[in-house]
């Protein structure tokens, strides 16, 4: 198991292997924390010293301090079979590469947690919970403050629209996991996954047509009703529609967060697609729409290019790797990486000039970009209490 960490770039780019890990944070205390947060005032749960009213929810943007992340350890042969083995040891590097800046707390299924604690070590907090699958960004809680509490926001989960049976362990997997954290779970009544929305915590969400209007998600819903249960319950005032997720996307059928990812408030990273393909056009007109529109507090957005995708062969299967599906956590930005020496180099690149005050660690996980994913769908923060 290695973390490919690229030194030639800058030396943001750390080499860093789980051995250095040494400090363990216990269930226990992140309970306590959790615990703490309905004592919280609301001029602490808001940014930029803007009080928030008692009922007003906000959602914090991926840039701002997190208390922990949350992921999952994968276990399932009949879902990857073959590459099983190869997903644990990213997964694992994943969680350390993490760990080295803030707590993370992953969930095994019971009679795998030895195995979860002897791959990640000593500095990943183990715990028992149900799940089928390892994507905590969909069907993990979504951390909101609430009329002066933290709470998670307990979505239904179809399983990217009943694509991969069963998943009734997933559905659960949010409350289960708020559960454990000493978080209150609040169900909404709607089919969503985290990777469909990104949010910039100063009232903007963005999310893409493709994905949330499809009808194998909320058929009953109109694309009106869907965006005012985007606001009411995530606490924004604007929704911003991109047209396309990546092309070819069958698993997510779109989401957002393989194309498009928050810096900060008014700063995205956007995902550009390679001549001569489909995403060349698509990717274009999201950007196309960015740049009409403004954000919730009237700003145009700053737009930072990433380089056009890779694609990875596996065997007659070819996906798309997206280098936007990175993870914030505090202090530093974790980006997939596919083991394209130069389109790596160049995303890391890209992403250290984007994030100056931040440490970009790279972490090879060419077997999560085969199950539809990245960084970003593997994890999910647990928002500060504060």
């Amino acid at each position: 198991m290695t973390l490919q960490l690229h030194g030639a770039v800058t030396r943001r780019y750390r080499r860093r292997t789980l051995a250095t890990i040494t400090w363990l944070v216990p269930l226990l205390a992140l309970g306590a924390l959790a615990a703490a947060c309905g004592q919280t005032t609301d001029g602490q749960a808001q940014t930029k010293g803007e009080a928030m009213t008692s009922t007003e929810t906000r959602t914090p943007g991926e840039h701002e301090r997190q208390e922990a992340t949350l992921m999952a350890w994968p276990y399932k042969t009949s879902i990857w079979e073959d590459k099983l083995a190869p997903l644990q040891a990213e997964i694992a590097a994943i969680a350390g590469a993490i760990a080295a800046h803030q707590p993370v707390t992953m969930a095994a299924a019971p009679g795998h947690e030895a195995e979860a604690r002897r791959a990640c070590g000593p500095g990943v907090q183990v715990v028992s919970l149900e799940y089928d699958d390892c994507w905590t960004r969909d069907m993990g809680p979504i951390g909101v403050y609430r009329a002066g509490e933290r709470l998670g926001l307990d979505w239904r989960f179809n399983c990217w629209g009943g694509k991969f049976p069963p998943w009734k362990k997933d559905d659960a997997f949010a409350a289960e996991a708020c559960a454990a954290l000493g978080m209150p779970a609040q169900p909404v009544d709607m089919v969503l996954e985290g990777g469909a929305v990104i949010v910039d915590g100063e009232g903007t969400l963005v999310t893409t047509e493709e994905c949330l209007l499809n009808e194998n998600r909320n058929p009953g819903m109109s694309k009106a009703e869907i965006e005012a249960t985007l606001k009411e319950e995530f606490g924004v005032t604007k929704v911003i529609w991109l047209p396309y997720g990546l092309a070819g996307d069958t698993i997510t059928d779109g989401h957002v967060d393989g194309v498009a990812a928050f810096v900060r408030p008014g700063a995205l990273v956007v995902q550009t697609g390679p001549a001569g393909t489909p995403d060349h056009e698509r990717l274009a007109e999201n950007r196309a729409v960015l740049e009409r529109t403004t954000d919730a507090r009237g700003r145009h957005f700053q737009l930072i290019e990433m380089r056009p995708y890779p694609t990875l062969q596996f065997g007659s299967y070819e996906t798309r790797h997206s280098y936007v599906n990175f993870y914030l956590c505090n202090g530093a930005v974790i980006v997939p990486l596919c083991g394209s020496a130069a389109d790596d180099e160049a995303a890391l690149a890209t992403l250290q000039g984007a994030f100056p005050e931040r440490e970009v660690d790279g972490v090879m996980c060419p077997t999560v970009t085969y199950g539809g994913g990245g960084v970003h769908c593997v994890t999910q923060q647990v928002i500060a209490a504060r």
